[in-house]
């Protein structure tokens, strides 16, 4: 009787390793993404362009009534897509964090505000998208992810690096 309770807790001690090691190398790989994702970032980046600050250009083509260069910050930074599945969102997948609803040129970024507009020129010329939505923390601050109707529509776009246009600061 002994030697089967002896194993038995011998068994647990092995699962409560085991379980903890699984931890460690989940929380390792969230680290290393993340710095996978700085590194591609910054082996990447141009001179004019410091990751630590934003660059502040303006563009004669984005021109206000007035007749004044609009101004905007450029950032280079990760594109991903998602789509509004549960496992990808919440239990509320058709719902954004400020609380509205998901549509075509929605964008989720843990950096900027709500509300923000942003183009990303490389990917989609002057079309214009609007930050209405948060991602997951491991993310980032340098990480764009763009709203599909579809996942299949998500997963064709795939992960992406291009500057990102940040309107009106």
């Amino acid at each position: 009787m002994l030697y089967k309770q002896n194993n038995v807790i011998i068994l647990l001690g092995l699962i409560v390793f085991a379980f903890s090691a699984l931890t460690l190398t989940l929380e390792a790989k969230i680290d290393n993404t993340n710095n996978l994702a700085q590194s591609y970032l910054s082996e990447k980046s141009h001179s004019s362009i410091d990751n630590s600050a934003l660059a502040v250009f303006s563009k004669k083509e984005d021109r206000d009534t007035n007749n004044n260069e609009k101004k905007y910050k450029k950032i280079k930074v990760i594109i991903t897509a998602y789509s509004s599945t549960e496992w990808q969102t919440d239990d509320t997948p058709l719902v954004t964090a400020n609380g509205s609803i998901v549509r075509e040129g929605i964008v989720a970024n843990n950096m900027l505000p709500f509300g923000t507009e942003i183009k990303i020129p490389e990917l989609y010329g002057n079309k214009v998208f609007t930050v209405e939505d948060r991602m997951h923390s491991r993310k980032g601050s340098y990480w764009v992810d763009i709203w599909f109707p579809t996942l299949e529509e998500a997963k064709a776009f795939g992960i992406k690096e291009a500057y990102v246009e940040i309107m009106e600061i």
